[in-house]
């Protein structure tokens, strides 16, 4: 019987929750989600979930925060002048930005903070400094 190894492409059935059991993520709705291993398409700890099972296999595995998405990290959070966001630009707490890196990249930030003068952005990434739960099921070995 096949196993998964680096190079194969995946299918696979997911839910994602976090530690007080909210689910975050999930696949069950949709097509099994696909990933190439070893592409860094994936976060390390759910790759290296996938790599050995079998198709049909399922099990449920725990990712720290550091083999996840990171560690939170308070230098990632920025204020920066209201007059600095062009005024059309809704501000609510909790809404998703995209702005442009001095070197020219783009990045997501969530609005943390606004006060008349200031906004508070995050660039962290939602799901920084959480550890994660994920029930996988192998659907596929393309």
């Amino acid at each position: 019987m096949a196993y998964v190894k680096t190079n194969d492409t995946v299918r696979v059935n997911y839910t994602g929750t976090l530690t007080d059991g909210t689910v975050f993520d999930s696949s069950n709705d949709r097509e099994p989600f696909e990933f190439t291993i070893g592409q860094g398409m994936v976060i390390p700890g759910f790759e290296n979930a996938i790599v050995g099972m079998n198709e049909g296999d399922a099990k449920t595995i725990s990712i720290p925060a550091e083999d996840a998405y990171g560690l939170y990290q308070e230098e990632l959070v920025a204020v920066v002048a209201r007059s600095q966001v062009p005024p059309e630009i809704g501000l609510d707490i909790g809404t998703i930005l995209q702005v442009r890196s001095p070197e020219g990249g783009l990045a997501r930030v969530i609005v943390k903070e606004v006060s008349e003068s200031e906004v508070t952005l995050d660039l962290n990434h939602p799901l920084a400094g959480q550890d994660l739960t994920f029930e996988l099921k192998l659907v596929q070995i393309v």
